[in-house]
């Protein structure tokens, strides 16, 4: 793509919304309903709500920009604005999945059933070295950098499907972000700080029932604490709240990633996010920021919520 191309007034542009802001729209109405029928136990209902009312605000903003500019570059940015909010809607999932009973009791015991430990506690303990850590770390915190990528490939050198790129991640996410909502895991950093490490290493988990409603404590990370992957860890969880453990997003929406890469049969760009992804799989699970049974998880939702929204795309020719 040609930087002109950027600026160059498009012919027919497109009067509505694009399916990824339909994905949102949809998203928001459901969660609203929810608020609203669970006023007197959302915590901060009204804050909720003018939080949606705002991002619908801004989002008509963005549109009338591309109408009065229809251009691709209006269009990134209309696009761009919509993912730089996933990070506010996951955050928003604490606020609704702390309707229900936490989970964690549950997931814990599947890993125990399956390992005869935790993953979770053993893998930093067996591999201390601030190599490993460093590189698991890191790849940790290339969740979003692997993201930007594929979707920046997409639109620079496969424009045309561009607009079905971004609608399976975003699909995706809010696919995640609603099992999140209804089932309430917090992960082993939560989980196990709450409980204990004792109980954890010796398979007694206790039910929690509310308790994250009001703690939102989380243990350090493991690994080199002088590493530039630990201080990324750090920065990431600064302001965490307890939620979204199953099935682990870091590792659905890589795997999302990666068959967008082989979709678009970039050698290259598939490689070095098959290296991501299977780091990400490994790290997920050494920074005790998910069981291991979410990463595995991960894996299997995310190549079902691929092929279930690739699927759609295709169908309504998206």
């Amino acid at each position: 793509m040609k930087i002109r191309q950027l600026f160059t007034i498009e012919k027919n542009p497109r009067k509505g919304l694009y399916p990824l802001e339909w994905v949102v729209l949809v998203y928001m109405a459901l969660t609203l309903l929810l608020v609203l029928f669970c006023t007197t136990k959302v915590q901060n209902p009204d804050a909720m709500v003018w939080g949606r009312v705002r991002i619908a605000a801004l989002a008509v903003g963005m549109w009338v920009v591309y109408r009065l500019v229809p251009c691709r570059l209006t269009q990134f940015l209309r696009v761009l604005f919509q993912m730089l909010l996933l990070g506010w809607w996951y955050g928003d999932t604490y606020n609704l999945n702390t309707l229900f009973a936490n989970q964690d009791h549950i997931v814990a015991s599947w890993d125990q059933a399956i390992f005869g430990f935790q993953p979770a506690l053993r893998f930093a303990e067996v591999y201390p070295q601030a190599w490993i850590s460093e590189i698991l770390e890191i790849a940790y915190a290339c969740y979003f950098p692997v993201i930007i990528m594929v979707c920046v490939f997409y639109f620079f050198a496969r424009y045309k499907e561009f607009e079905r790129c971004c609608f399976i991640v975003m699909a995706s996410f809010f696919t995640y972000y609603i099992i999140f909502d209804l089932f309430p895991v917090t992960g082993p950093m939560y989980y196990f700080h709450a409980i204990g490490l004792d109980k954890a290493a010796h398979g007694v988990f206790p039910c929690l029932g509310d308790y994250f409603r009001t703690h939102t404590e989380m243990m350090a990370p493991p690994g080199y604490h002088d590493g530039i992957g630990y201080a990324l860890l750090q920065t990431i969880h600064e302001g965490e709240r307890p939620t979204g453990a199953f099935p682990s997003s870091h590792v659905g929406i890589t795997v999302v990633c990666l068959m967008l890469a082989i979709h678009s049969r970039n050698k290259t760009l598939s490689l070095i996010v098959l290296s991501l992804v299977i780091l990400i799989c490994f790290a997920t699970v050494y920074t005790r920021a998910h069981y291991a049974i979410d990463s595995m998880m991960g894996l299997v939702s995310g190549l079902l919520f691929y092929f279930l929204w690739m699927g759609v795309s295709r169908k309504y020719k998206l």
